[in-house]
């Protein structure tokens, strides 16, 4: 009696593994590199056959001649994709406000010229952690301090940063943005 009930319950559950375990999984693989294949792939930017990194992972720039993301909530190591979770620090945690302070000094360090308020994402991470994109705002507030680093004219990279800007999906959904790798790259093409 005992194995008649359990005979079944067991074939179901490896039958159900199998299924939706592995089989599921390869089909939604290959379909996926099959009608997206760069983005199956994890959207990685390769440069002269090196890889320099993801579209969708932010990474760690403080060289003042490169537009800065968002910082990092990850532990131990910055823009750790193993390690995504925000910092969980709430509203009244002080260490969320001394994390505020300290990036803000640091950018008022970089650019003390600078007088313009400081963007919210400059200041805090996203809760991955891992956000590779900015505001425009946050672009617009670099951009003085890029120009001069690489002597270049604040006209020439706000031009870029308009040229980088991705609008709301369908106009309606999320909030425009820039990806900081891509805007970097781009920046560094710029003769």
């Amino acid at each position: 009696m005992f194995m008649r009930l359990v005979r079944p319950a067991v074939s179901l559950l490896v039958l159900m593994t199998v299924l939706l375990g592995i089989v599921y999984p390869l089909i939604i693989t290959g379909v996926a590199k099959l009608a997206f294949p760069r983005q199956a792939e994890g959207s990685l930017i390769y440069q002269d056959g090196k890889l320099i990194g993801s579209t969708l992972i932010g990474q760690s720039f403080s060289d003042p001649k490169y537009f800065w993301g968002r910082p990092s909530a990850t532990t131990l190591k910055p823009y750790n994709g193993l390690a995504s979770g925000g910092s969980n620090l709430g509203p009244l945690n002080p260490a969320l406000l001394d994390a505020v302070k300290a990036n803000a000094k640091a950018l008022h360090d970089a650019d003390p010229d600078n007088q313009q308020p400081i963007p919210v994402d400059l200041v805090s991470a996203s809760a991955s952690g891992l956000d590779p994109d900015i505001s425009p705002a946050a672009a617009h507030y670099q951009a003085a301090r890029v120009a001069r680093a690489r002597h270049l004219e604040p006209a020439r990279i706000e031009a870029l940063i308009k040229t980088q800007q991705r609008e709301r999906l369908f106009g309606l959904i999320g909030e425009p943005r820039i990806n900081v790798l891509e805007l970097n790259l781009a920046l560094d093409r710029v003769r």
